[in-house]
């Protein structure tokens, strides 16, 4: 599975320049490429409102929050999102390209697998960041 070299480029300014919130990706013609990206004024919902209900995509999530002691800090998340309603085949080919595309960006924390929104909630984000 190719990666398309826009990928990799908008994902390090939303690390180094925090230019994005979040990013999706899709698989199209046997590459991963950029569906949509977000700009840093939007928040958690726009983010899930941009991932389809029956397909599958990849995803980066810049999370910010504060520290016990009120220090902010953000941490990015790579998201495997794979609905239980999108078709096997599709599931099968995210599932297998998953781990070389996430080698690509260098840079993320923490990964989350969610089949449906809540395994990827902001109470879940919260936790794995504590």
């Amino acid at each position: 599975m190719a990666v398309h070299d826009d990928c990799k480029l908008r994902f390090m300014e939303l690390k180094t320049k925090r230019t994005h919130r979040f990013i999706v990706y899709k698989i199209e013609d046997k590459q991963v490429v950029v569906d949509k990206l977000g700009e840093p004024s939007e928040t958690y919902e726009d983010f899930t409102a941009h991932l389809p209900a029956d397909e599958c995509r990849y995803a980066v999530f810049d999370y910010d929050f504060l520290t016990a002691e009120n220090v902010p800090k953000s941490r990015i998340f790579f998201i495997a999102w794979s609905p239980d309603t999108s078709k096997v085949r599709s599931k099968m080919i995210y599932a297998s390209s998953k781990d070389r595309f996430r080698r690509e960006l260098d840079g993320i924390q923490i990964e989350l697998q969610a089949t449906d929104p809540t395994e990827m909630g902001l109470d879940v984000m919260k936790n794995r960041v504590n």
